[in-house]
């Protein structure tokens, strides 16, 4: 299974979150980092059941 890196970044209004490679296509967002962690996991998680792609592409874990 393939790995993906989840970046989070702070920002003024709270935290954004998207997996390395995937940014703009998969994002989550939150108050706080572990939320935006969570948002953007769940959101991946969502768009890797109804993907565009193969599921063979989508075979990394989300660290």
């Amino acid at each position: 299974m393939k790995q993906y890196k989840i970046i989070v970044e702070k920002h003024p209004d709270g935290y954004v979150a998207y997996p390395l490679g995937l940014k703009g296509v998969v994002v989550g967002q939150g108050d706080t980092y572990e939320e935006a962690l969570s948002d953007v996991k769940s959101a991946f998680r969502f768009h890797i059941k109804n993907n565009l792609y193969t599921s063979r592409h989508f075979r990394r874990r989300i660290l």
